[in-house]
């Protein structure tokens, strides 16, 4: 009798460790999966990222044409880089599948809202509504939701950052743009993300189709600044790397 006791004691306290080791597992797991990529805590935009790391993100807007985007895909491709596209919400309605083929490249996909209005001069009411039908209209192509946003123009101002705040969006602005959807000629728009682009730096170049010169410029961009040192990397990734705080723009 007093074995039987025993071995059921037994039982439990071995049926108790093995629950404790899965809760454990479980939280390691999640703490892994959130880890990925951690917004910041701020109202304000990110335009750069503080890291020791020679780590750049390269990041494009689309929000008009289906022409440039195909090119853009298949030299990012041939050159192994992976890119962040800020996508509006009525070009992933006009081009479901190109936005898939974004996703399917290996790319991250943010938004651009859903109508390219300039956040600064409509009603906040309307500000926010373009928050969210445009990361929900993203959601119905790609089946998941962005939490970064690149405001229209990148005007922003202090209502337009607690709104996108208030819905956990990631306001992302950029710290190298060349004006490339000024179509200034390619080797003006080399020259200028060169001079300009260093350590945690996010690029700002076009996918939409009146930048003409963007995708001729982009392999000389890639393989010049990989020549320097620098390592492309999903604008996730490049938050998640970073050693210290954000370089913030309140």
């Amino acid at each position: 009798m007093l074995w039987i006791i025993n071995g059921k004691r037994i039982k439990n306290i071995i049926l108790i460790m093995i629950a404790a080791f899965f809760a454990a597992l479980i939280l390691f797991v999640q703490k892994q999966e959130t880890s990925v990529f951690t917004p910041i805590q701020s109202n304000g935009a990110l335009s750069k990222i503080v890291t020791n790391q020679k780590h750049i993100a390269l990041t494009f807007d689309i929000n008009w044409g289906d022409q440039q985007l195909p090119l853009i895909l298949k030299t990012l491709n041939e050159e192994h880089v992976k890119a962040t596209f800020f996508i509006s919400g009525e070009w992933a309605e006009r081009y479901p599948n190109l936005v898939r083929s974004i996703a399917k490249s290996g790319h991250e996909i943010e938004s651009h809202g859903m109508h390219h209005e300039d956040y600064t001069q409509i009603e906040i009411k309307r500000v926010r509504s373009d928050i969210l039908f445009g990361r929900e209209t993203i959601y119905k192509s790609l089946g998941e939701r962005p939490n970064m946003i690149r405001p229209p123009y990148g005007n922003i101002n202090k209502a337009v950052l607690e709104q996108a705040h208030a819905l956990n969006q990631q306001v992302v602005l950029w710290s190298v743009n060349p004006r490339d959807e000024t179509n200034p000629g390619y080797k003006t728009i080399v020259h200028r993300v060169l001079q300009q682009t260093g350590r945690g730096d996010i690029i700002k170049l076009h996918a939409s189709d009146i930048a003409k010169s963007t995708n001729r410029a982009l392999p000389l961009i890639i393989r010049e600044l990989e020549n320097r040192g620098y390592t492309f990397v999903p604008l996730k990734s490049l938050i998640s790397d970073t050693r210290s705080n954000s370089k913030l723009m309140d």
